[in-house]
């Protein structure tokens, strides 16, 4: 299992990110959450087999249609065994 811990940056908060972020994790098998951050970014920290996980990250590089993603940071993070979901904002 791979944990990664992503920040996303862009216009990525009220375009629908989250909603959209935690709807291709869960098809994915991919487990974690998501949440806005005060500074504008998304923060998000995904759990699965190695494909899955990359298969979010490369999802999360473009978002859903609204958005304009302009940079995904990835970090190595702690593993997250919950089912996939939106937290709140901090």
């Amino acid at each position: 299992m791979e944990s990664r811990r992503l920040i996303i940056q862009g216009i990525v908060q009220g375009v629908a990110y989250r909603y959209h972020m935690t709807e291709a994790a869960r098809a994915l098998g991919v487990c974690g959450w998501v949440r806005n951050r005060s500074d504008g970014t998304v923060e998000a920290l995904v759990s699965g087999d190695a494909a899955a996980v990359a298969a979010i990250i490369a999802w999360a590089r473009h978002g859903p249609p609204s958005a304009r993603v302009s940079h995904v940071a990835v970090e190595m993070a702690e593993e997250s065994g919950e089912v996939f979901m939106q937290r709140p904002g901090i």
